[in-house]
């Protein structure tokens, strides 16, 4: 599902995204009052929702919140052309489990869809370093243990990996390890640090101070 307030950006995108074989726009919303009503009945017909911020009526956040308060657990993917990390943040919080720049390119826009739809996040690494370098002061309010369990040295090294946008296949590339074995680690990462999904995990550890960004 498209939820755009842009009637161009809407079919722009549902044209390049008709270039991939297995995946197919359901339906389009121009805000989400109109993105609401029609998840409520036929959500079941939807598999992920790529969502703009900034619309009239409800915005991506109040749409998410809407759901969350709905109970609606459609995965949520945020393509936007704002790179701002308040806005990010407030996404995140609101249950976004990644988040895109319109300019993406076709390939990593399919990847994000996938990766997301498969149960993991995705955010665009030029976004992760804006985030990142705006975090300084900010309280992330995200559920969180308060005194969590020590993080290993390897899994500190996946955590950088998670960072820096790479999904569990190149992870699993990356430290020569199966992508089962990667899925698993990344679990108990979740687990130790008390968050339930992988952009919280990475945010919480920078939060504790256990990893940084260059």
């Amino acid at each position: 599902m498209l939820v755009d307030d842009q009637k161009l950006i809407r079919q722009g995108l549902a044209s390049l995204l008709s270039l991939s074989a297995h995946i197919e726009v359901a339906h389009e919303a121009a805000d989400g009052e109109e993105a609401l009503a029609w998840i409520k009945a036929h959500g079941s017909d939807i598999d992920i929702i790529l969502l703009d911020l900034r619309m009239p009526k409800m915005n991506g956040i109040q749409l998410l919140q809407a759901m969350r308060a709905e109970n609606i657990k459609i995965p949520v993917l945020i393509l936007t052309t704002f790179d701002d990390h308040n806005m990010l943040l407030e996404a995140l919080k609101a249950g976004a489990r990644g988040y895109l720049l319109k300019d993406v390119e076709l390939e990593m826009l399919v990847s994000g869809i996938e990766r997301i739809i498969a149960g993991e996040s995705m955010i665009q690494p030029t976004i992760t370093t804006s985030l990142l370098n705006g975090l300084q002061g900010l309280h992330s309010e995200f559920e969180a243990f308060a005194a969590p369990e020590a993080l290993s040295a390897k899994e500190l090294e996946i955590l950088r990996l998670i960072a820096a946008g790479c999904s569990n296949k190149e992870i699993a590339d990356a430290l020569f390890k199966s992508e089962g074995t990667v899925k698993n680690q990344v679990s108990a990462i979740m687990a130790k640090l008390g968050v339930r999904d992988r952009t919280r995990a990475v945010l919480r550890a920078i939060e504790l101070g256990l990893i940084g960004f260059c």
